[in-house]
């Protein structure tokens, strides 16, 4: 009984809350806004790749050409790519929630854009001059642009809503009444923040960046750095997909920045010549957790292909290994299936724990090199991903290792769910030829 009301209270009220939550505007516009800024952080590591190919004559003769650092050179589209992400999260952010309300989106993600800066406290050079930090313009900034992105665009709205604009003839080209339109509520949000930002420069915090870090940022940032809490974020992904929701959006919607950012950190200690900080990263779930996808189901897509008896399972498993080979499993989840599965259950939630602790493990005791701060699409197939992302060959070690653990996990229930459908075939067989 306990166990059919455990059961039923997941059914009722756990899944239908975390479909609602797959389908928020604010978490969509989220996911979206951050998506934003991933073109431009794979640019930025490709020329970091080139600039930091860890091979050390590579390396002395990067550092040696026409008399010029090289390495540094390459760089420079490093550093205007990473140094953006704050500013593309506000801008995508606000653009997309804005959409999602039927607003003038460009409108939105400008007035945004406009109070995003203002939080922004400005240093003075010795001459005198003013000039906001780059630094304040990446992953420094970026818990600062979510917040502005979500709040500042849902208060635009609102105002858009009441009619708080001016309003201009019809014959009126549409982007100038679309600006006029921003002018009011513009001026009511730049106001709103900079009598917050005077309010907050009168305490010992002293900006408002420094608030979001205190309260948000370093808590959340020290929880997912840990092994308990990447055991936690993995655990959500596979148990949403069990269900049919897409569990790595979900929760990637809210760890995507954190994750970012210690990326980023991670990029910056790299270019530096410093130890790597974190473990927990971007990174570290597309390459070596989620190898095959969701689940790391890789092993389970080379079983199915090539140690499958059943004509069924062996025809799937052709199909499903080339798109595993690029970490796409939405064949294998949805075609196998393991939605509503409760045979694969097991499997597909422990195998990317295992994943998670022992890459972690390895990691953390030197004995696998830390992602390096380059962001590698998450299509890229493993032990090539894991060279790429560590610049050691401990990564690709680390990839084949957990492949391999992959498959025996997967294997006991494969060869359950293979058996089963062999006598199914074998009894079909026997039924025709009567």
């Amino acid at each position: 009984m306990a166990e059919k009301n455990s059961s039923s209270f997941v059914q009722d009220k756990i899944i239908p809350l975390a479909g609602k939550l797959a389908s928020s505007r604010h978490l969509i516009a989220l996911r979206d806004g951050m998506t934003l800024a991933v073109p431009m952080i794979i640019i930025g590591s490709i020329f970091m790749i080139i600039a930091q190919f860890p091979i050390q004559v590579y390396l002395d003769f990067m550092a040696s050409i026409f008399g010029k650092n090289w390495a540094t050179v390459l760089q420079y589209p490093t550093n205007a790519s990473f140094h953006i992400m704050g500013l593309i999260a506000v801008i995508g952010i606000s653009f997309n929630l804005a959409k999602s309300y039927k607003v003038d989106p460009i409108s939105a993600a400008i007035v945004s854009l406009g109070a995003f800066v203002l939080t922004i406290p400005l240093k003075t050079d010795k001459a005198g001059a003013l000039w906001i930090p780059l630094t304040q313009f990446d992953s420094a900034g970026l818990f600062t642009a979510i917040i502005v992105g979500l709040f500042i665009t849902d208060f635009y709205v609102w105002m858009v809503h009441k009619n708080w604009t001016i309003k201009m003839p019809d014959t009126v080209p549409p982007a100038v009444s679309n600006s006029f339109a921003a002018l009011f509520p513009g001026l009511i949000i730049l106001l709103f923040v900079w009598v917050i930002r005077l309010g907050v420069e009168a305490t010992p915090m002293q900006s408002i960046p420094n608030i979001i870090s205190f309260f948000l940022a370093d808590p959340l940032g020290h929880l997912s750095n840990t092994l308990p809490g990447a055991l936690v974020a993995e655990f959500l992904v596979s148990f949403l997909w069990l269900f049919g929701i897409h569990g790595a959006n979900v929760v990637s919607g809210v760890m995507m920045p954190i994750w970012l950012t210690a990326l980023n950190q991670n990029h910056a200690a790299f270019t530096a010549g410093k130890a790597l900080p974190n473990i927990v990263t971007t990174s570290f779930f597309d390459n070596f957790v989620h190898m095959g996808g969701s689940g790391a189901t890789i092993g389970l897509a080379f079983l199915l292909a090539f140690a499958a008896k059943s004509k069924e399972l062996k025809t799937l498993g052709k199909l499903v290994a080339g798109p595993a080979v690029f970490n796409i499993n939405e064949p294998i989840v949805f075609g196998l299936p393991i939605v509503m599965n409760y045979k694969l259950a097991v499997p597909f939630i422990l195998t990317p724990l295992v994943n998670v602790t022992t890459t972690y493990i390895g990691m953390a005791t030197n004995l696998v090199a830390r992602p390096m701060g380059v962001y590698i699409p998450w299509t890229t197939p493993p032990i090539l991903s894991g060279f790429i992302a560590t610049g050691h060959i401990s990564g690709s070690v680390m990839q084949i290792i957990n492949i391999v653990l992959d498959t025996l996990i997967y294997f006991y229930f494969f060869k359950s769910m293979d058996k089963d459908k062999l006598a199914e075939e074998l009894g079909q067989t026997k039924e025709a030829a009567k």
